[in-house]
């Protein structure tokens, strides 16, 4: 079974047995969590597509996290020529991972 969820503003596809790296939640690892912002469910072979408007009501996806952790440090550079101007700033965004059931 497929379906479309929405979490921390963005939109992911997911299945049964799914890792997924999202924005990070306020819970602790081991901890079981619910989507109820469903767009979109539809069976394995395609048939039986369900569209919300914007969500469905009474469809929920079940996941459990894994892990929290940070991503890789990303650097950030303000430049400007002539002037000997020139700013780094490193940011590591937190995310969470969960297993959908």
């Amino acid at each position: 079974m497929y379906a479309v969820i929405e979490t921390g503003g963005k939109q992911y596809l997911v299945t049964n047995d799914l890792r997924l790296k999202i924005e990070k939640l306020p819970k602790a690892e081991g901890d079981k969590i619910t989507f109820d912002k469903v767009l979109m469910t539809a069976d394995d072979k395609g048939g039986d597509v369900k569209i919300g408007d914007p969500y469905l009501s009474g469809v929920t996806v079940e996941a459990t996290i894994i892990k929290q952790g940070h991503y890789k440090t990303i650097r950030v550079e303000k430049f400007k020529r002539k002037v000997r101007y020139h700013k780094v700033h490193g940011q590591r965004q937190k995310f969470s991972e969960v297993k959908i059931a």
